[in-house]
């Protein structure tokens, strides 16, 4: 089911390609702490599209890599952008999974809560000094509250 939703909201952000809104990428370095002692390493890629001057949905994916456990999260929502001339501090709302793969593995739901800062450097590009989110995970019905991701790296507005 998630994948059927992950799915119409990429749809959706490619269509809002096609109708000229402004459409922004995001790829960089990741960090996630899962309860009680995962801590890896990743990657963190983001498309947002912005239907307002402050209001935008997200569809966010990452990985992180540690020896025999590796994380993937795939989540979507909407995100609050302020958009001021050099920061652009925002929040966000992500829904979605979270997979955990080592010999097998298991799929649960993922809500990452949180915000960033970025800086444009110049027209179309910015660095995303920092994204930091509380990671919500339920893996049958085991709620894990006490999870962490950060990110930081480029941003490209079209």
């Amino acid at each position: 089911m998630w994948r059927a939703t992950l799915l119409v909201v990429i749809l959706n952000l490619f269509s809002l390609t096609a109708a000229a809104q402004k459409v922004e990428i995001f790829g960089g370095y990741q960090f996630t702490h899962l309860h009680p002692a995962y801590n890896a390493s990743g990657w963190n890629f983001a498309v947002q599209g912005n239907f307002k001057h402050v209001l935008g949905i997200a569809a966010d994916f990452s990985g992180a890599y540690k020896t025999h456990l590796n994380a993937h999260t795939y989540t979507a929502g909407p995100v609050l952008t302020a958009r001021l001339p050099v920061v652009q501090p925002f929040v966000h709302a992500l829904f979605g999974g979270l997979t955990l793969s080592n010999a097998g593995s298991t799929t649960g739901f993922a809500m990452l809560l949180g915000g960033g800062l970025d800086i444009g450097l110049r027209k179309g590009i910015g660095i995303r000094i920092v994204q930091a989110d509380w990671l919500l995970t339920d893996f049958s019905g085991n709620t894990e509250k006490k999870n962490t991701r950060v990110s930081a790296g480029i941003v490209v507005k079209f």
